[in-house]
C-alpha cells in the first residue's frame, strides 16, 4: 500500500487547516479550503499546490498573493514545494497546469 501523501498544513505544521489550534486566531488557509484544487499531486484541497492558491497565509500570518506574486520570490525556495516536486517527478503539475485544471474545475 502506497504511503500517505501529506499535505502543506501537516508538513509546515501551521495549525490553519479546518479545526486547527490556530485556525480560529488566524482564519483558515486558503490552501486548506481550495475544492478545485482536491486531489492535485494526491492532496486534499490545496494541500499540495499551495504555491498556485492565492492568499495562503506563509511566513507567519503574512497573507501572500497570487501566483505569479509569490512563486518566484518565495515557493521556489520552499522545502514543502521542492518535495512535491521531487515526489511527484516525472508527473509533476507545473503552476499553470493546476491553474487551467482547477478552472476546468469550477466551469463544470
Amino acid at each position: 500500500m502506497a504511503e500517505e501523501k501529506k499535505n502543506c498544513w501537516e508538513v509546515k505544521k501551521c495549525g490553519r487547516e479546518p479545526g486547527g489550534e490556530r485556525a480560529h486566531e488566524f482564519g483558515i488557509c486558503p490552501a486548506a479550503e481550495e475544492h478545485k484544487a482536491d486531489g492535485i499531486h494526491q492532496g486534499k484541497n490545496g494541500g499540495r499546490c499551495c504555491w498556485v492558491i492565492q492568499g495562503t497565509l506563509c511566513k507567519g500570518a503574512v497573507v501572500q498573493g497570487s501566483y505569479t506574486d509569490k512563486f518566484c520570490a518565495d515557493c521556489q525556495q520552499c522545502d514543502f514545494y521542492r518535495a512535491v516536486k521531487k515526489e511527484e517527478e516525472p508527473k509533476f503539475k507545473v503552476g499553470l497546469m493546476i491553474l487551467k485544471e482547477m478552472k476546468s474545475k469550477k466551469s463544470e
